[in-house]
């Protein structure tokens, strides 16, 4: 369905604007009167990472008069594969400063305004409330119900993306208009179930196919032009090169925007979202190493077994002197239990310790009562013991 125009339109556009917008100008749908929508809007995009790199590229591109960035991370050698508003010389530099540096360079005419803090429950109603729409470039579940609460309870559309190696998705949510992320997704998987784009992997140029989908999708909001996928999921399958359309209704028993709403304020969102599983968590109780303890007990010759519980993907990246590969998955299914040591003391480790924690549990469960996982995992032996080893 058509919406109506977000925002208002600003004064006239100067001269220079009218030469650079020339190619939007013309376009009947956009016109002057479009572009100048866009000059007086405000967006904020959540994250300067995958998905906030092409979506602030174009947004700037577009006119967009003023962009919010929210990140508090920095740039790490391993984001310029796809976060391409970055370069190997902002390497170390805050993302949110170099994201508005390569701003800049793309259209001077954009007022940025930078939030280099961790977006939370005491800052997001505050930050949000100054924006007109929400560009979501999150990539995990506790950011995005809260991305989602804080813009139904300030009633702001939001246009949502989520990429994993070749697969994407993307929607626009306004629960004014629409479904929201609830209504999609009342529920968050279960911790560890869904691997991040850290574990995973992403395609690089996903983020773009994603990012300019929800550029697009924000200039259709603004500019009150086309229909917006409000109520529906776009599905994007790089492999097979196919889009497909999902339509999504409105939740009548949604938690928070539905009738009944039960949820009238932000709620603990890691707590709501879970990072590990009870069992896990329990498991990890008193049976838990630092990476230089495991290093102690290799140069103390222990009788242990070490266990790297990732994929053989991330094997063939790095992996720890002496270890052999049991994935994850097929010590929870039950698959390689067989594989687990008897007379040796299990010591697991993956990434950065959430998947060896459930690994932890089910050895656990069946009987190594023994066994512990490294804190930190591999990322943790990098930094501690071996800096020479490659990370990722």
């Amino acid at each position: 369905m058509s919406l109506p125009p977000l925002v208002e339109p600003t004064a006239e556009l100067s001269v220079d604007e009218i030469q650079r917008y020339s190619r939007h100008l013309i376009i009947p749908d956009v016109g002057m009167d479009g572009q100048r929508r866009l000059k007086s809007a405000r967006v904020l995009c959540v994250g300067a990472g995958g998905l906030g790199s092409p979506a602030l590229m174009y947004l700037a591109a577009a006119g967009v008069g003023t962009l919010g960035i929210v990140d508090f991370d920095t740039v790490d050698e391993s984001n310029l594969q796809r976060q391409i508003i970055h370069g190997q010389s902002d390497v170390d530099r805050p993302k949110a400063e170099s994201a508005a540096s390569t701003i800049k360079e793309i259209n001077p005419n954009v007022n940025v305004v930078l939030h280099k803090r961790a977006l939370d429950n005491d800052n997001v109603m505050e930050i949000f409330a100054d924006y007109d729409l929400i560009i979501d470039g999150t990539d995990n579940f506790a950011t995005r119900y809260m991305v989602n609460d804080a813009a139904v309870l300030l009633n702001k559309p939001y246009v949502w993306g989520s990429i994993f190696r070749f697969d994407g998705q993307a929607s626009v949510f306004w629960s004014e208009q629409g479904p929201c992320y609830r209504c999609l997704y009342p529920e968050p998987p279960p911790p560890g179930m869904v691997p991040s784009c850290a574990e995973g992997g992403v395609l690089g140029v996903l983020c773009a196919s994603i990012g300019s989908i929800q550029v697009n999708e924000a200039i259709k909001i603004i500019t009150g032009i086309g229909e917006p996928l409000v109520g529906s999921l776009m599905v994007y399958d790089g492999l097979e090169m196919e889009y497909r359309k999902i339509k999504v209704r409105k939740d009548p028993n949604c938690e928070i925007c539905g009738p009944n709403a039960t949820i009238k304020e932000l709620i603990d969102y890691d707590d709501f979202c879970g990072t590990v599983t009870e069992e896990a968590s329990q498991a990890v109780e008193n049976s838990t190493i630092t990476a230089s303890e495991l290093n102690d007990w290799i140069k103390e010759g222990r009788n242990i077994d070490i266990i790297d519980v990732r994929e053989p993907a991330e094997w063939d990246i790095v992996r720890i002197e002496g270890a052999r590969l049991i994935p994850k998955g097929d010590i929870i299914s039950g698959a390689a239990l067989d594989q687990l040591p008897a007379e040796k003391q299990a010591v697991f480790y993956c990434k950065g310790g959430v998947r060896s924690a459930e690994a932890l549990a089910a050895a656990k469960a069946a009987g190594l009562e023994n066994a512990v996982h490294v804190q930190g995992g591999i990322t943790a032996w990098i930094n501690q013991v071996d800096p020479s080893l490659p990370s990722y």
